[in-house]
């Protein structure tokens, strides 16, 4: 049996796999779980507040029903705020099952330093003991917390940009799906870095990848079923946002994604329905890339590129909202 035939990592991005391998999630079972819990390694608060670029507040907040548990913000204030800034609503990554409000935050920190904005991170509940829609309507009732009277002053909640990285960029697209279909707030723009968009992981570069990378299909598949515990029947699109029947009036979208990763395929399909849709959206496909490059090897010309054009785009929207 012959290999599959897949695209080449950057070097810089495969030397960084191989000397970072404990961050490395591949055919991870359910009992692994808690060991992909524990590598998470949280920054220093010098790094997560771009060294006192930002002010930095744990919050509770409504849940989305009224006998829900308060859902955990933490609010990113630049330190000097002349007029209310546009917002971040950030949505980490760590495959629905691991990660907090402050994982990625130092990229989300450097992001927002650079182009004046707010970050509000959510602490959504994790899969297993918090199936779907724990994760979608604790983002959903940030949201609407963000755009309501009782946030900060210093927050624009007519400028929310809502991001997410990997896990979390799906469920970014969710959430702006659900406020689309039920009235909830407008978002201005959303970012999704590497995003989680399809349960099925049926799709070429998923199959490509398949025990390669920092994340593949097998760790894919039990972090699905673990998020998915409790659906019956189809799979909504406000958990798998690929399975929506239409992609209209989605706001202003940015997704990148690498060329060598199990979700390069969906993000690709994607971007594509947005535009059949009549959609507004830009897609990166990173040479070279695995999943979650980026903050995998930071330093490297690959990492350093996509952080740039992320950065450009977000400016071109805050001038046009």
């Amino acid at each position: 049996m012959t290999d599959v035939a897949r695209p080449p990592f950057d070097d810089a991005v495969a030397r960084a796999l191989a000397e970072f391998d404990d961050l490395v999630v591949v055919s991870m079972s359910s009992d692994e779980i808690p060991r992909v819990r524990a590598s998470g390694v949280a920054a220093p608060l010098a790094e997560l507040t771009a060294h006192g670029a930002f002010e930095r507040d744990e919050l509770l907040v409504p849940g989305w029903r009224e006998d829900d548990p308060p859902v955990g913000v933490v609010v990113y204030t630049p330190a000097v705020v002349r007029r209310p800034a546009p917002v971040i609503l950030h949505l980490h990554g760590g495959g629905l099952i691991a990660g907090n409000a402050d994982s990625d935050m130092p990229a989300t920190a450097e992001l927002a330093e650079r182009t004046g904005c707010a970050i509000v991170s959510v602490e959504y509940r994790l899969a297993p003991e918090h199936p779907y829609p724990a994760a979608l309507e604790d983002a959903a009732a940030a949201l609407r917390w963000l755009a309501g009277p009782d946030a900060p002053a210093a927050l624009d909640g007519d400028r929310i940009i809502v991001a997410g990285v990997s896990a979390g960029g799906g469920l970014a697209a969710a959430t702006a799906l659900f406020a689309r279909d039920q009235g909830g707030p407008r978002i201005a723009g959303l970012v999704l870095l590497c995003p989680m968009l399809d349960h099925r992981s049926d799709s070429e570069s998923a199959r490509q990848m398949a025990g390669h990378g920092s994340w593949d299909r097998g760790a894919n598949a039990t972090a699905w079923a673990a998020y998915l515990a409790d659906v019956e029947g189809g799979v909504p699109p406000y958990a798998s946002p690929a399975v929506a029947d239409s992609l209209a009036g989605l706001p202003p979208t940015f997704i990148d994604v690498g060329s060598a990763e199990t979700f390069r395929d969906e993000c690709v399909a994607f971007a594509r329905r947005m535009w059949a849709d009549g959609g507004d959206a830009e897609l990166h496909v990173w040479p070279g890339g695995a999943h979650a490059f980026d903050f995998l090897a930071p330093w490297t010309v690959l990492a350093r590129d996509a952080r740039r054009a992320r950065e450009e785009w977000l400016r071109r929207l805050l001038h046009r909202i």
